[in-house]
């Protein structure tokens, strides 16, 4: 999942800067609901089935910090229509930049023509319906001056260089957005929302004997406050980057082969979001080319694996109010005590499939379809003690952090790099470890999973997922986790 934000570089108007409370009372609508209407009128003159108008304006900020100064910081507004047909199985987008009423009328119109239904124009009203609060932040993220979110990643690099003289350089960035949304259909739906969002992330990079160097990354955020890093201080975010940085110094080559692994809690549970969840979204699912396809309430994972995705979690930086179709985030159960109990479904492909939307429909921005997209993925808790887990191996290897990753989805084969581990002997924690891969099949690792920690986590706010060229925020999470007979890529061969 890239570690990436795509930011604009134009500034915002003054008059988006006003406090949340003073907007809410003098911020026009994103897009008159006359016009809107109107839109999906023009969008249905050709006759398709569906049609929908989603609109965002989009506020942001970025500040990146290398050797110990701030190198840039920028901020952004991005703001415009996407207009989506739907003809049977064909779908027609377009999307303008340009909020003038002609603009948008020559998007429907093209949205139209691509779809190629056949009809005349036709009326459509929409109503608000109630949303879900989920998250709620009382001063937007948009109007904190940029210098205290400078500040941020100069404390991190003061105290990150503190750490330890071994310490030799530290990257920073923070970034944030404060995003409306309007998303009104055919079928009189139309919902709102503003989603502001955060992430402060420290990069280390410690030199030991012989100038070995090593790395080490953490960070985090969510739906939050500015204020979130009043206690997720970026003194904390620094020292746990240079700690990785420092204990993965000396690390021994990692020994190949099958092997027990045990993963930590928290963010490990990006294995999770790849190697499962990519294969649970219906429009694989659809096309077949899932291995998951056809196999509901099948076995495809040990009993002690239940699987889940979330878009109601309070403030995690996947959840989601409404999605960009305007449906409800929900909670959705994806496989229960090993057995597959559902998929992510949109709106378009759970019509194709004669499902209902499980509020998963997500979109990058207003130049974007939606597709079905993961929230917060998680593995529930299980009732075993994380230290009787890692007493229990003879031999293995225990995870920390993960780096990067691939999967594909078609056989679920997958290849995780492992940027902090360690050998386990006779059940205690040995030397760091180096060049460690695991490999192996999303299912079969589900079912050599023997012992599920009763500490669940979730990762501090730091994955974006990429899919199709789109990039959204998600969640993951993890119990301690054991899994057998893993197959672990190295250097050393026993």
């Amino acid at each position: 999942m890239p570690r990436a934000s795509v930011l604009t570089k134009k500034r915002p108007s003054p008059a988006l800067l006003a406090p949340l409370a003073t907007r809410q009372k003098v911020l026009p609508p994103l897009l008159p609901q006359p016009l809107l209407e109107r839109l999906l009128g023009v969008a249905m003159e050709r006759g398709a089935e569906f049609a929908e108008v989603y609109v965002e304006r989009a506020q942001s900020t970025a500040v990146i910090l290398e050797e110990g100064r701030i190198k840039s910081g920028q901020t952004g507004l991005s703001q415009g229509v996407g207009v989506r047909v739907i003809a049977g199985p064909k779908v027609g987008y377009a999307y303008s930049d340009d909020l003038d009423e002609e603009a948008l009328l020559r998007a429907a119109r093209t949205a139209a023509m691509i779809a190629q239904g056949g009809g005349s124009p036709q009326s459509f009203k929409v109503s608000r319906a109630p949303a879900p609060t989920y998250y709620k932040v009382a001063t937007p993220l948009a109007d904190i001056e940029v210098a205290r979110k400078a500040e941020l990643v100069l404390r991190a690099d003061k105290a990150a260089r503190a750490f330890d003289a071994r310490v030799k350089q530290v990257n920073g960035s923070y970034a944030d957005v404060t995003k409306r949304i309007a998303v009104g259909n055919t079928q009189g739906h139309y919902s709102e929302d503003t989603q502001d969002l955060c992430r402060l992330s420290i990069q280390v990079m410690a030199e030991g004997k012989n100038k070995e160097r090593r790395t080490g990354f953490y960070g985090g955020g969510g739906r939050v406050s500015f204020n979130h890093f009043d206690t997720f201080t970026p003194e904390s975010v620094a020292r746990e980057a240079a700690r990785q940085a420092i204990a993965t110094l000396g690390s021994v080559e990692c020994q190949a082969g099958p092997q027990t692994v045990v993963l930590a809690p928290g963010w490990s549970g990006i294995l999770l979001h790849e190697a499962v969840g990519h294969g649970l979204e219906a429009d694989f699912i659809r096309k077949g080319t899932s291995l998951f396809a056809g196999k509901l309430g099948e076995k495809v994972a040990s009993d002690l694996v239940t699987v889940i995705d979330d878009g109601t979690m309070a403030n995690n930086r996947g959840s989601i109010n409404v999605d960009d179709e305007g449906a409800p985030g929900q909670h959705k159960v994806l496989i229960e005590k090993g057995v597959l109990k559902g998929y992510l479904y949109d709106q378009l492909n759970a019509k194709l499939m004669g499902q209902r939307s499980t509020g998963s429909g997500r979109r990058e921005s207003f130049k974007h379809m939606p597709l079905p997209r993961m929230t917060n993925t998680y593995l529930a808790p299980g009732d075993h003690a994380p230290e009787d887990i890692l007493k229990e191996v003879k031999r293995g290897l225990y995870c920390a952090h993960f780096g990067g990753g691939q999967v594909d989805i078609t056989n679920g084969n997958f290849v995780f790099e492992v940027s902090e581990a360690y050998q386990i002997e006779d059940g205690k924690l040995g030397k760091p470890v180096k060049n460690a891969i695991l490999i192996g099949v999303g299912p079969e690792a589900l079912k050599n999973v023997s012992r599920v920690g009763n500490d669940p986590m979730p990762d501090p706010g730091l994955g974006t997922c990429g899919k199709d060229g789109q990039s959204v925020p998600v969640g993951v999470g993890l119990p301690t986790l054991r899994i057998d007979n893993m197959t672990v890529g190295g250097t050393k061969v026993a």
